[in-house]
């Protein structure tokens, strides 16, 4: 099934409210918003009181565009950026794509296993980087890798990100602070962008988000201008944007759901982004009611804190309407309850992944609330999808379960560097095998109702069994290890792994999550060591 295409829009006369699939780089795009609606709210941070209009965000993103261009960034470098939602991610972000940079997001919870991986696989030039979030030292962990350049060959210059109310530590020599770094781009002309600008495609790679394998190790996603601003361009039709309203932004920028479902839908609507930089139900809370926020994202256990918070009732949410919960599934109760207590009669959901920029269905907000809250939507405009027999790949009829694929302007082109895991996900006729399990009605709504894919889900995180057992096969006192799935009724799943000791060894629960706890995320470490 494929929906009607509305037409192409050209890339010199694409505009917010087109029909239809637009041919332009995200830089242009930009360019566009912050001549058709300068006044208008871009960035908005509630608890620094920061707040940039489209033409002065466009105007610092120009400005840091210019700085990666004298630092001697040029098209499809890599850069890195590791950092909860602060100001400089989104400018970071946009000013990338104005010089045809890739943007490569990192996961605030990696440790330092992690980080090396990414970095060396990457190839990233560039890396961004703040002080850290709760239980991470970016700094220290950055510092240890450092020691060895060898382990990250490719990287030229790292940035910091200092926190806003000046209380980060001094950085070592060779670390530059972002507010030097932007200086660099004072000398670079206007003129010399705009030709920079002028060459770029919108089917250039523009930025890599990496997810994780059954084979245990990340993927990098390679994403183009086409597949992300398209997409968030649908995500917002859906859920009805204009530029008057106003999304509050808790989950991370570095996955799709904050990128792509909250940034992109924004900037394709002139809508204003007004993240949360770490999330706390607290801060959403006031964040929603001091803006005046018309949109709320978030994980169904984002909303299930925000609900069961004790200062709930003091706060006024009647300026909500919309927004999306997606993620992991979504528990039909917890849905009527943000529909009623918190006002978000209009809320929809999103079902896609990293490899699909990321949606592929979506309700809409006038779809019935029956639909609204047991399906995962219809598809979005351009994008086509079937339900196919996981061992014969032939289609499956209405009402007969079957794997989700999906084709159209939305699929990734590959994995970075992994040819063979592209071919495996990405069939010779275009199609993206999800792994997911899914049904589709006779109205056209798709219902997820399993996975073919070893995965576990906790609170929003795609966590991969084998990517945990692997680091603990390095742990001396570990024979044996298998990692599992258990449910939660806080994060839907939770990680449990069962070890065999080595012959000799004594292993313990919380040696085993002392030793995950100090090499990977902290949702990667196992709730449960039997």
């Amino acid at each position: 099934m494929e929906n009607s295409n509305d037409g192409i829009i050209g890339r010199s006369g694409a505009r917010v409210g087109d029909r239809g699939l637009v041919r332009a780089t995200l830089g242009e795009w930009m360019e566009n918003v912050a001549r058709d609606y300068p006044d208008n709210d871009a960035l908005v941070y509630h608890d620094r009181g920061l707040r940039l209009s489209y033409r002065e965000f466009n105007a610092v993103c120009r400005r840091a565009a210019k700085a990666f261009y004298a630092l001697g960034v040029r098209k499809d470098d890599k850069v890195a950026i590791w950092a909860p939602n602060v100001p400089e991610w989104a400018i970071t972000a946009f000013g990338c794509v104005k010089i045809g940079a890739v943007l490569v997001t990192v996961n605030t919870n990696y440790k330092i296993f992690e980080l090396e991986y990414l970095m060396r696989q990457s190839d990233s030039k560039v890396l961004l980087f703040s002080d850290g979030i709760k239980g991470s030292d970016y700094l220290a962990i950055l510092s240890e890798l450092l020691e060895d350049r060898g382990r990250v060959p490719v990287l030229e210059h790292v940035i910091h990100l200092a926190k806003h109310d000046g209380s980060s530590p001094p950085v070592p020599q060779g670390i530059s602070e972002w507010d030097e770094f932007l200086k660099l781009g004072d000398g670079v002309s206007d003129e010399t962008l705009d030709a920079v600008m002028a060459e770029l495609d919108p089917d250039d790679i523009i930025n890599m988000q990496y997810t994780s394998g059954t084979t245990g190790f990340p993927k990098g996603v390679c994403l183009t201008h086409y597949n992300i601003l398209n997409n968030g361009k649908s995500i917002g039709d859906c859920m009805a944007l204009t530029p008057k309203d106003r999304l509050c932004i808790p989950v991370p920028f570095f996955h799709c759901f904050g990128m792509v479902l909250a940034m992109m839908a924004c900037v394709t609507h002139a809508s204003a982004m007004v993240p949360v930089e770490v999330y706390s139900p607290l801060q959403v809370m006031q964040t929603v009611q001091g803006q005046r926020c018309t949109a709320l994202h978030g994980v169904p256990t984002m909303f299930i804190f925000i609900l069961e918070h004790p200062d709930f009732e003091k706060f006024d949410f009647s300026s909500l309407r919309t927004g999306i919960m997606a993620g992991s599934t979504c528990p039909m109760e917890v849905m009527k309850s943000v529909q009623s207590r918190l006002n978000m009669r209009e809320i929809v959901i999103t079902y896609g992944q990293t490899e699909s920029s990321p949606g592929i269905t979506m309700s809409q907000t006038d779809d019935p609330l029956e639909k609204r809250v047991s399906t995962v939507g219809r598809l979005l405009p351009f994008v086509e999808a079937k339900i196919a027999d996981p061992e014969t790949g032939a289609e499956l009829p209405d009402g007969t379960p079957g794997e989700i694929c999906s084709r159209g302007y939305h699929i990734m082109k590959g994995y970075y560097k992994m040819p063979e895991a592209t071919a495996q996900a990405i069939d010779a006729e275009g199609w993206l095998h999800t792994g997911d399990i899914g049904v589709r009605d006779s109205e056209g709504y798709y219902s997820i109702t399993g996975r073919l894919k070893d995965m576990i889900i906790r609170g929003g995180e795609n966590i991969y069994p084998r990517e945990i057992e692997e680091l603990l096969y390095t742990h001396p006192g570990v024979s044996d290890v298998q990692v599992v799935a258990v449910p939660s009724r806080k994060f839907g799943e939770e990680v449990c792994a069962f070890v065999i000791p080595a012959e000799g060894a004594s292993v313990d629960e919380a040696g085993i999550k002392d030793f995950v706890a100090s090499r990977m995320s902290r949702h990667k470490i196992p709730s449960f060591v039997l």
